[in-house]
């Protein structure tokens, strides 16, 4: 069975296979499943891309009434991203049967075991109960979903990653614009960091010293958490997050001319 395991470079986790009698790379194979009632067009490659992370996207699907003028928006990266669109009729008025269909096409990928994981995009909690059934299997399953999508969902799963935090920042107007009067400045404060949970996650990394990758603490963080990313506080990556901390020294760690930053408890 594949186990996850994290590069303390990088900070990105992959899956260790077994070791075989070959000299051949394995690449991790994962299914991305789209919710396309539940999800932005604008956000599919964004999403491929933060999948990517985890391994190669082999399977890629989006599930919706293609019928619907709602779904025009997509055609177009369908065929850009390689996305195989998947008809599903809505055989009652407010209803559909994108949920169902998708579950069964999950299940049915999952017992024929051509891939290492899966990424469910959708806010909906109607796949809680499919992230438990593909956990049990021993299989990563990361979840893509807005802020609104349910704890009991987000929490099945191993990542949860909120589309908000991927969303890409539009471009600015090059063109000059005219001069009007100053405005108040209408964006979200990012949320304060939890040190609460900060320091569970340090003390879950420690052992014999002070001193903890600050990859493994990210690991730790997800265990606790499955939806925490830097990104959500105004982070690039863990290093600066823990930069920003009064409580924690960030110290270098070169091995092999790559390095591997540490952080201690000040």
């Amino acid at each position: 069975m594949n186990k996850l395991k994290k590069d303390p470079g990088t900070g990105i986790l992959f899956f260790k296979r077994p070791k075989e009698n070959t000299m051949e790379n394995k690449t991790n194979k994962i299914a991305i499943l789209v919710d396309g009632d539940n999800a932005q067009a604008k956000l599919l490659k964004p999403i491929l891309e933060e999948v990517s992370k985890y391994g190669k996207v082999t399977i890629r699907r989006i599930y919706a009434d293609w019928t619907s003028p709602y779904m025009n928006s997509w055609k177009e990266l369908l065929n850009n991203l390689s996305f195989n669109p998947m008809q599903k009729f809505a055989y009652t008025s407010g209803k559909n049967s994108t949920d169902s269909s998708l579950i069964i096409d999950a299940m049915d990928i999952l017992h024929d075991h051509i891939v290492d994981g899966f990424c469910i995009v959708s806010s909906d909690s109607d796949y809680t109960g499919l992230a438990k059934r593909i956990r049990e299997e021993g299989i990563f399953v990361m979840g893509i979903g807005e802020k609104k999508t349910p704890m009991a969902f987000v929490q099945s799963c191993e990542i949860f990653t909120y589309s908000e935090n991927i969303e890409p920042v539009p471009e600015k107007n090059k063109e000059p614009k005219a001069i009007s009067k100053p405005q108040k400045n209408k964006k979200q404060a990012k949320p304060v960091v939890d040190e609460a949970l900060i320091n569970k996650a340090y003390d879950m990394s420690t052992n014999e010293t002070d001193e903890v990758h600050i990859s493994n603490i990210g690991l730790n963080l997800r265990k606790i958490d499955p939806s925490f990313d830097p990104r959500a506080y105004g982070f690039k990556n863990l290093t600066q997050l823990f930069a920003s901390l009064k409580n924690y020294q960030i110290i270098n760690n070169e091995i092999g001319g790559l390095n591997h930053p540490l952080l201690k408890r000040k």
